[in-house]
């Protein structure tokens, strides 16, 4: 099959023997796909080696006939984002994330304007780095099928946002017992968080803190309990600031 004019973003280029690339990218029609990307080493070639880096906007011709398509043109369609510190570290984490969980040449349009809408942002200093994960990693979860109703709990009460609640990667929010301790608090969603996300409009902080550790569990569940390389690079970027 042949694939031509195709738009997509580029997730991840390694090297492939002596001369050429694999790589991953997140197509608007063709959901990820894996490119063999032959020769491209030497002078000649530089603006497709540019054109094939990491978050690098492309449109592309191949030929697909197996599990990887035969790259055959990649023009770069503006300068990928210059990112540094925790938007670097953010930008690898997204790549990764749609990486382990998108399935290949599964097309997910949902989930290619939620990449372009996150991408636009990484490089913003005005915009919230974590507010914009959290909103990514809600579409992707709807995109593949894995959503729940941030409005509701899941016995089907609407949720309280003085209240506390644990995602629970099937059924979804749960209503934390107000007998519970404070302990056992700590680490669960507030129920303001998740009508934020229910609203598509940004949290407080505190509220925002929230989301994390119950998302990333979310997430672990789907990622068949196997973490992701960047959680140990911020884990590690976190001890060593402490």
């Amino acid at each position: 099959m042949r694939i031509e004019d195709q738009p997509g973003y580029v997730l991840h280029a390694r090297p492939w023997r002596e001369t050429s690339l694999l790589v991953e990218v997140l197509s608007l029609d063709h959901g990820r796909i894996g490119l063999l990307a032959r020769g491209v080493q030497g002078p000649k070639k530089q603006p497709l080696r540019a054109a094939l880096q990491a978050l690098q906007s492309i449109r592309f011709d191949a030929v697909l006939g197996g599990e990887l398509a035969q790259l055959r043109r990649a023009e770069s369609q503006d300068v990928a984002p210059r990112l540094h510190g925790q938007a670097m570290l953010a930008g690898f984490y997204v790549n990764e994330l749609v990486m382990r969980l998108a399935p290949r040449l599964d097309p997910l349009p949902e989930l290619y304007f939620a990449y372009a809408g996150l991408r636009a942002t990484l490089d913003q200093p005005d915009a919230s780095l974590a507010w914009s994960l959290r909103r990514f990693e809600r579409d992707l979860l709807e995109a593949l099928g894995f959503g729940f109703d941030w409005a509701s709990a899941a016995d089907g009460e609407a949720i309280d946002p003085a209240a506390r609640y644990r995602l629970d990667p099937l059924q979804g929010p749960l209503r934390l017992l107000s007998e519970r301790s404070s302990n056992e608090r700590r680490g669960l969603a507030t129920g303001a968080a998740l009508l934020a996300m229910a609203e598509d409009r940004a949290p407080s902080a505190a509220d925002l803190a929230s989301l994390r550790p119950q998302m990333r569990a979310v997430l672990l569940h789907h990622l068949g309990g196997r973490g992701l390389k960047s959680w140990e690079m911020l884990g590690e970027l976190g001890r060593s600031k402490g």
